[in-house]
């Protein structure tokens, strides 16, 4: 024996009996199998209102379980069970230590299980307020929602903001499943008023339906097969059907993504040898044939396909979800991040946009600072500006706020450094669902939906002009540079910035400096020192500096400069080698007992907040092009090195 299907007793459930065809014939019951739809679906809700149990009960029903896991079940639910002495069904789920000390889901937990009729991949989703990151990464690729509600306790808010949440990522398929109704008598009555009070919630966010039932993950019933216990559910006012029905049963995504529009986000150029070049990538919407006209985007060139090779063989037609490789009739310009669409249907490209943003850090969003935005293949760097508002999930509130803190849901505008093809998130879920990614942690720090591009990023363009950086740079007869002073204050920074300016331009360098205390007297004086208006100000400052070069002049910038990611948002902005980072290494201690402006002191006492080595921190450069000890140096020898490093300069 070989699984819970051989060793249990009585009669299989109709749902789940076994076929015939893997004893008769395993290829064509393998090849059957591989053929069935696949729904992926989620179960959520408040904390202890059954959804591990429920996932649970359908794995041993449907006879998914081996022996020795069985085994271990019954062992295990006897040792730190909930269920008294029978089968703790929740213990097949939760498998982290902790959540088994504790009774309750953490992390979102995969489950695989299969009937005769179709194939189920389900998220085990925590319903604790702390873990909605984990229970949106559950949701971004469900086609439906189970969410449950214990029958005792009736609609919470836990509740509220799960059903928002999905509402929020796009899930449309919702099963409003009233558990534990062995323990309210199966009762009509109370049934009646949960739905009453859901539908109620429901219709105030914008869910225009769902699917009501009353079950019991614990005890069986309406999860296979309709029970006995609730005789009233057959009624004409009733769904009328179990779970495993409606599961088999309710449309999934890739089905209606058929319907669309052809979009295939491009996420290999396939080149075996001279004579092949295709473009390889997962269908996220509509159906292709060779013959058809198509659109590559953002270039915006046009084609034809020829070939839809797959290694099964080529395609007389390709379809949303499937993997494929397509070939033109023209070399043009396709590659990774490019997005192939339908020629008199593409969609859009913008580098503007409104989105909802969920954001799963624990440290929180940094306005104005410079995130990797991963878009289906496409990665661009990007920038979000000070939320518009947060959502209150519990009170649907809107709430003025400043950032983002972790598992917060708000509405941002957002910039990207080139434009992205995009469609909104309510029509396509693989154009409009982006991540956001720190760069120097490479960790996802959020999740994102486009609503819509900002007008002005389709009516502001780049004016053309007729004299050329390259002019501006050969009429001075040098190379533009940026030279970035970056230090702790007291470090010397801006002595040495004036004498290095001072010694160019002995050399008749045209030259350009801006000062960090010279800069908030005008440009920035509305920033403060808080780590968002930090990044503002270097942001602000690496643009002026970027015009600078462009009008060919070797601009010196001396500012603190303390977080890493601002240095590097300032070296992206500017050609290949154009950007000389200078870190002046000056020791806190010997910073502090120069304190010429008295900073250090103020910080220490606590009159002045946020002060860089004090009570905010300083990211030293890790590879800076140049580095000066200014304890082991004078201000004019450290300009001396410098400008020894830096030549010749032209």
């Amino acid at each position: 024996m070989t699984d819970t299907e051989t060793s249990s007793p009585g009669p299989a459930d109709p749902v789940y009996v076994t076929e015939a065809l893997i004893a008769e014939d395993i290829d064509a019951y393998l090849d059957q199998h591989q053929h069935k739809t696949m729904l992926r679906f989620i179960t959520c809700g408040s904390v202890d209102d059954g959804k591990s149990t429920l996932i649970g009960r359908m794995l041993y029903d449907s006879k998914m379980i081996f022996e020795d896991q069985l085994d271990a079940l019954t062992a295990d639910s006897k040792k730190v069970g909930t269920q008294g002495q029978e089968i703790d069904f929740a213990l097949l789920v939760d498998g982290l230590a902790a959540e088994r000390e504790q009774g309750i889901t953490i992390d979102v937990a995969y489950r695989f299980f299969n009937t005769e009729k179709r194939k189920f991949i389900v998220a085990d989703c925590p319903g604790h307020e702390q873990y909605t990151r984990n229970m949106v990464t559950g949701a971004s690729t469900a086609d439906l929602a189970v969410i449950l509600i214990d029958a005792r306790k009736g609609v919470l808010v836990q509740t509220r903001r799960h059903s928002y949440l999905c509402h929020l990522i796009g899930v449309t398929n919702l099963v409003l499943a009233v558990n534990k109704m062995d323990l309210v008598d199966y009762s009509q009555e109370v049934f009646d008023q949960i739905v009453a009070d859901y539908t109620a919630f429901a219709k105030s966010i914008g869910i225009e339906s769902f699917t009501a039932m009353p079950i019991s993950g614990f005890k069986g019933d309406n999860v296979t097969s309709l029970s006995a216990n609730t005789p009233w559910y057959k009624g004409a006012d009733y769904a009328g059907v179990s779970l495993i029905e409606h599961l088999e049963s309710v449309e999934v995504n890739s089905a209606r993504d058929a319907a669309k529009p052809f979009r295939l986000p491009v996420q290999w150029v396939n080149r075996p040898n001279l004579d092949f070049r295709g473009f390889s990538g997962l269908i996220a919407t509509g159906s292709v044939k060779p013959g058809d006209p198509v659109r590559v985007l953002p270039s915006g060139k046009t084609s034809t396909v020829t070939r839809i090779v797959t290694l099964d063989g080529d395609l007389d037609e390709a379809v949303a979800g499937q993997s494929v490789t397509v070939c033109f009739a023209d070399e043009i310009d396709c590659s990774r991040g490019s997005v192939i669409a339908t020629a008199d249907n593409p969609p859009q490209t913008a580098d503007q946009f409104e989105a909802t943003i969920v954001w799963m850090d624990d440290a929180p969003l940094h306005v104005g600072r410079a995130y990797w935005l991963k878009l289906g293949t496409q990665m661009v760097s990007a920038s979000v500006q000070q939320p518009k508002y947060a959502v209150n999930v519990n009170t649907m509130e809107h709430v003025a706020v400043k950032t983002l803190e972790l598992n917060a849901i708000g509405v941002a505008q957002l910039a990207t450094d080139k434009p992205v093809t995009f469609e909104p998130y309510a029509e396509n879920r693989s154009l409009g669902g982006f991540i956001l990614i720190d760069k120097m942690t490479n960790s996802t720090v959020g999740a994102g939906m486009l609503h819509f591009s900002l007008r002005r990023s389709q009516n502001v363009h780049w004016q053309a002009t007729d004299i050329t950086r390259a002019d501006h740079a050969s009429l001075k007869n040098q190379t533009p540079r940026v030279l970035w002073f970056t230090g702790l204050s007291g470090s010397g920074k801006s002595t040495i910035a004036n004498a290095v300016e001072k010694r160019l331009n002995l050399m008749n360098r045209h030259t350009f400096l801006l000062d960090g205390d010279n800069v908030r007297h005008g440009l920035n004086k509305d920033l403060g020192f808080t780590e968002a208006d930090r990044i503002e100000n270097i942001r602000r400052v690496g643009e002026v500096a970027k015009l600078m070069t462009d009008a060919g002049l070797i601009v010196l910038t001396a500012f603190i400069s303390p977080f890493k990611a601002d240095r590097e948002l300032v070296r992206a902005m500017l050609p290949q080698g154009e950007f000389v980072e200078i870190f002046v290494d000056t020791p806190l201690e010997v910073a502090e007992a120069r304190d010429v402006k008295g900073l250090y002191k103020k910080a220490r006492s606590g009159a002045l907040k946020n002060f860089t080595g004090i009570d905010s921190p300083y990211e030293q450069p890790t590879d800076p092009e140049i580095r000066v000890n200014t304890v082991e140096m004078t201000a004019d020898e450290a300009a001396e090195y410098i400008i020894r490093k830096l030549m010749p300069l032209k």
